[in-house]
């Protein structure tokens, strides 16, 4: 059976749906798939997180899902589709992920929860198993959410400046979630 299709908007979510959402980890175990099989396709990541296919974009969100759930990143660094048949390399310009939207969540545990929904619509609570980082310096940093195994999301503009909106007002300049401090002053730059 298909799984559901994942939401377009976490503003009517509540902390218990967001909660089914982020634990619902049925994917594939491509970590333990190695197939003797191993090729290229003429797929690539841009920046922006459109998927494209011999130059056209992917204009199906559900085969880009699909593709998502089947996306590995190598000791190498290079980025593959694997199967238990054969894993093809792909292209990746900057992150193979982009975090779409953020959401704030008031949790009666961790006092607040960081929730991101990205443009796959998976839905990523930063916390002990998903870091939020800067990489670069001063006004080059971008924000980057750590999605799993070594695959992440870069935050998109306006989600970063919600989110940059949130950690400035505290000292040190950062955002707690899930009970887990994450510092996000740009390195060389004044907090």
């Amino acid at each position: 059976m298909p799984s559901p299709a994942p939401p377009d908007n976490l503003a009517p979510l509540s902390l218990d749906d967001i909660a089914a959402l982020a634990d619902d980890t049925s994917l594939p175990p491509v970590e333990k798939w190695h197939p003797e099989r191993e090729g290229e396709i003429d797929i690539r990541i841009a920046r922006d997180g459109t998927w494209y296919h011999e130059g056209d974009p992917i204009e199906r969100p559900a085969l880009v899902r699909l593709f998502s759930t089947i996306l590995r990143r190598e000791p190498d660094g290079g980025h593959v589709l694997v199967t238990p048949a054969e894993k093809l390399a792909i292209k990746v310009e900057d992150a193979p992920f982009l975090a779409v939207e953020m959401k704030l969540v008031d949790d009666p545990v961790y006092t607040q929860r960081a929730v991101f929904r990205l443009n796959t619509g998976d839905i990523i609570v930063a916390g002990p198993e998903h870091s939020l980082e800067l990489r670069g310096n001063g006004e080059e940093a971008l924000p980057y959410l750590h999605v799993r195994g070594d695959l992440w999301a870069l935050l998109a503009r306006p989600v970063y400046y919600a989110l940059m909106a949130h950690a400035l007002e505290q000292d040190p300049v950062g955002i707690t979630s899930d009970g887990t401090f994450f510092p996000l002053a740009p390195e060389g730059m004044a907090a």
